[in-house]
């Protein structure tokens, strides 16, 4: 048996309610292999597409007067883990059931701590949001405010500060529900950015990129395999050119040299390969593979392997 932490890309679980709902029913069935097998799963996932779609929604609501105010970026990332956990919750206890199994599936709303002084609050990089054309991002920028970047050619999308993980607020309650045979759903969208400040825990405006919390939970909680699972079937290098070499594995120090080479692009491959070294550097291994290979990942049979 296993303790192994899933990360779900938030770009791989769909742009809509139905799509990503049919999206992480096909996913629940390699989730539950991985549990049927006897392993404790914890399930991390990311919501840039989703926590940008609401902040924006709540903006332009709030601007046509049908709310009071706009929804502070702390809140709409609770919104996110709320709206992708029931999701994640309904497909797994829907293939459980199926099987004939049963545990008790549930989504943990968790707080991150983060340094108020970590330089990524005055350079806004993480990508939220649905993409744009730079006609319409430079007159969302216009009208909002918004600072918006060309996205790993897929288009332009707003960013915001990106602050690194320090501490998982919630991670005892994680513990105890996984000793007590739960499924846990946690550090959704990388966990809702917190401070201290003057002894208390206050929410500030940022996305945590959910590769990094999901590499600080899986420390935190002493998980021996993280599996990040996103929209390609493994890492690669020259990616998109003619020369492109898909890998198979990589030791830490492959990937520094890569890093090094700007073989990944920000925003995209770089946090998970930068995600699996942090892990991979406590001696357990990291495997980066796609959603709908998940299964095979789990068993080491697809993806990239990040290891010392």
């Amino acid at each position: 048996m296993a303790r192994i932490v899933i990360a779900l890309g938030g770009n791989a679980l769909g742009n809509t309610p139905e799509e990503q709902l049919s999206l992480v029913t096909h996913t629940a069935s390699s989730i539950v292999d991985a549990i049927e097998q006897g392993n404790e799963v914890i399930i991390a996932h990311g919501n840039g597409p989703q926590v940008g779609m609401i902040n924006l929604g709540m903006s332009t609501a709030a601007e046509a007067g049908a709310i009071k105010a706009a929804m502070p970026f702390p809140e709409c990332g609770a919104m996110s883990q709320g709206y992708i956990g029931y999701h994640l919750q309904n497909a797994i206890d829907n293939e459980l059931a199926k099987r004939g199994l049963k545990k008790t599936v549930c989504t943990v709303i968790t707080q991150v701590l983060v340094d108020e002084n970590d330089p990524a609050f005055t350079h806004p990089s993480k990508p939220i949001g649905a993409f744009y054309t730079k006609e319409q991002a430079d007159q969302i920028a216009k009208e909002k405010g918004y600072v918006m970047i060309e996205d790993a050619g897929r288009g332009y999308r707003q960013v915001v500060p990106s602050p690194k993980p320090v501490d998982v607020i919630e991670k005892d309650a994680v513990e105890k529900l996984i000793r007590n045979d739960c499924v846990v759903i946690t550090v959704g969208g990388g966990g809702i950015p917190v401070i201290r400040k003057d002894g208390k825990l206050v929410g500030t405006p940022a996305v945590i990129d959910k590769d990094f919390a999901s590499a600080k939970l899986s420390e935190l909680i002493h998980a021996d395999m993280l599996v990040i699972l996103t929209a390609v079937d493994k890492v690669a290098i020259n990616f998109g050119k003619p020369d492109q070499k898909n890998l198979d594995h990589m030791t830490i120090a492959e990937a520094e040299q890569y890093i090094k080479e700007n073989q990944f692009k920000p925003g995209s491959m770089l946090p998970k390969v930068q995600a699996a070294i942090l892990f991979a550097k406590s001696g357990k291994k990291t495997i980066i593979a796609s959603l709908a290979n998940a299964g095979a990942a789990i068993q080491g049979k697809s993806g990239t392997t990040v290891t010392m």
